[in-house]
């Protein structure tokens, strides 16, 4: 399982500025992604000083930063202004409000505008096809679609399908590319890889086991069977 062989693009998603910096230093990713609910639990307190530090840290590779207004118009100037903070951003519109009203319209007028859209918390293709047809009917900017398909997976359903599908349906439209978000374990990388996923994103506890890919079963088998011995003695359990 080699991780040089992968197609897919690993991103970073998170708000500590301290592991961005770390991880802008290795070359295995890609790109960043973070959220307000990263942010919020990292103890950001002030958005825009954040991203503009993040922005001064890795100028050079795609960042995601997303608007948090619920009305349309709203968002609307949230999207223009964190556009406008660098080259590289790309703002990640939420696929409804938190009334289920779609962002169709806003995000055809944004990227018809040039700016750069990731569009988020995507889990159907009925979604996926409303955001198609925003996309394509104009001459749009690059954009990401973000589905979801670590929640989807919460729910019982496999997620392989829905993203092998929206593969297909955007192969016409090179200037789109499918993120596989929220994964849960490292598999999900190889599953988005097979998959012809674009990108796949990565919280901090997913990027820590990347370092077990690939790694003898036989050897972890011994490992966490010494693990548990070790782990019982401490406890000094007898009986």
């Amino acid at each position: 399982m080699p991780l040089n062989n992968l197609k897919v693009k690993l991103f970073a998603d998170g708000a500590d500025m301290s592991t961005i910096i770390e991880l802008y230093r290795n070359p295995l990713i890609k790109g960043f992604t973070t959220n307000p609910t990263l942010m919020r639990k990292a103890g950001i307190q002030e958005y825009k000083g954040f991203a503009l530090e993040v922005l001064s840290a890795v100028p050079d590779r795609p960042i995601s930063f997303e608007v948090f207004a619920d009305e349309f118009p709203e968002m609307h100037r949230q999207a223009r202004e964190i556009a406008s903070w660098g080259e590289n951003v790309y703002v990640k519109i939420p696929i409804t409000n938190t009334r289920g009203e779609s962002s169709a319209e806003l995000v055809s007028d944004l990227s018809k505008d040039g700016v750069k859209v990731n569009v988020t918390a995507m889990m159907t293709l009925e979604q996926v096809d409303q955001i198609l047809a925003a996309l394509t009917q104009v001459d749009s900017a690059p954009s990401y679609l973000s589905i979801f398909a670590g929640r989807i997976a919460d729910t019982g359903r496999d997620p392989e399908p829905i993203i092998q599908e929206t593969v297909n349906r955007i192969k016409s439209h090179p200037k789109i590319e499918l993120i596989w978000a929220s994964p849960r374990e490292i598999l999900n990388v190889w599953q988005a890889d097979r998959c012809g996923c674009h990108i796949i994103t990565a919280t901090g506890d997913v990027l820590k086991k990347m370092a077990l890919a690939g790694k003898d079963l036989n050897t972890y088998s011994l490992e966490t069977v010494k693990m548990f011995h070790d782990d019982a003695r401490a406890a000094g359990y007898s009986f």
